[in-house]
């Protein structure tokens, strides 16, 4: 199939390599004054992958008009700008792919609904989500993934396109539960960074366990299914945002404790401003993000803060 990628970071490029990788013509497209991109046209590689020559590269948005297939792979609170640039383009019949996680934290839009509201009904929209890291990806590391839609034609055609050895895909069953479940993994991951910092790492299963719960809660609220938060695009994606070294939320949990920057993007920084609100919105209790974004927007005491979530008042473990 003919798929072009917007966005040359490291999930970007390396989804353009994968999809080269298992047959598809593909073009990747990145804006004229993108330093990767620049990189990319003078080497064909970044630090983590090298692109093949039989992968198209373009700084003009006019690559995605002939394709079957756009996948957007860019920083979540971006999308928005984004789709109103496509609008001259006038896309019709196209499936965009959106591998990116994240809520609008104006809107808080789930990014799906951004990109339905600003395409033409002839479009399809689906979301590419789960576990795995470049590093591993590239060096023959396989994983699980998960690719959701509500047009169950379209969520069929790219997971039997996109399956390889390398990435096995499920159907996803519940698009508000997946979407919301892999925005909200990103601010269990700062949380679980912020405990490594803290030297409280051994507290990370009590994290693990009281997050999915939480926002489990949160998705059935909101009207998809609990059981989303305990599948791929949440608790499945757990290992590869709570523990790993190349986690970039984890890292900056990390590092933002010990009072260093991190230069890098980390999504669920933004991530948590959106889901404290859609907790008062829907009058659900999160303790967990409540206690990031005091600790990120707040000024809160880290220590007493961290603290203060293992000291709550007594209650069962589950409750409904």
């Amino acid at each position: 199939m003919k798929i072009s990628v917007i966005g040359c970071g490291r999930w970007g490029s390396f989804i353009t390599w994968y999809l080269d990788h298992i047959g598809h013509d593909v073009t990747l497209y990145g804006r004229e004054n993108s330093k990767n991109m620049a990189r990319f046209l003078a080497e064909r590689k970044n630090d983590l992958i090298e692109l093949s020559e039989s992968i198209k590269l373009s700084t003009n948005l006019s690559c995605l008009c002939d394709k079957d297939i756009v996948v957007i792979s860019i920083s979540s609170q971006q999308l928005k700008g984004l789709m109103q640039d496509l609008k001259a383009l006038d896309l019709k019949n196209k499936i965009f792919v959106l591998c990116m996680k994240g809520i609008d934290t104006t809107t808080l839009e789930r990014l799906s609904e951004i990109v339905q509201k600003n395409t033409d009904a002839s479009n399809k929209t689906a979301v590419w989500l789960g576990p795995g890291h470049v590093q591993e990806f590239y060096n023959g590391v396989p994983n699980c993934m998960v690719i959701d839609s509500e047009d169950e034609k379209t969520k069929k055609m790219l997971v039997d396109e996109f399956s390889s050895d390398l990435i096995r895909f499920y159907y996803g069953t519940d698009l508000l539960g997946n979407e919301i479940g892999a925005a909200a993994k990103n601010v269990v991951g700062i949380a679980a960074g912020m405990l490594d910092g803290a030297k409280l790492s051994s507290l990370k299963g009590a994290l693990m366990s009281r997050g999915t719960r939480e926002i489990a809660r949160l998705i059935k609220t909101m009207g998809g299914s609990e059981l989303s938060a305990y599948g791929l695009c949440h608790l499945g994606d757990y290992e590869a945002t709570v523990f790993s070294k190349y986690s970039h939320n984890r890292q900056f949990g990390e590092m933002f404790i010990n009072g260093e920057k991190f230069d890098k993007l980390a999504e669920g920084y933004y991530t948590v401003k959106a889901l404290v609100e859609l907790g008062k919105k829907y009058g659900v209790d999160l303790p967990i993000c409540n206690a990031v974004y005091k600790m990120l927007y707040e000024n809160g005491d880290k220590m007493e803060t961290l603290n203060s979530l293992f000291s709550r008042s007594l209650k069962n473990e589950f409750y409904f």
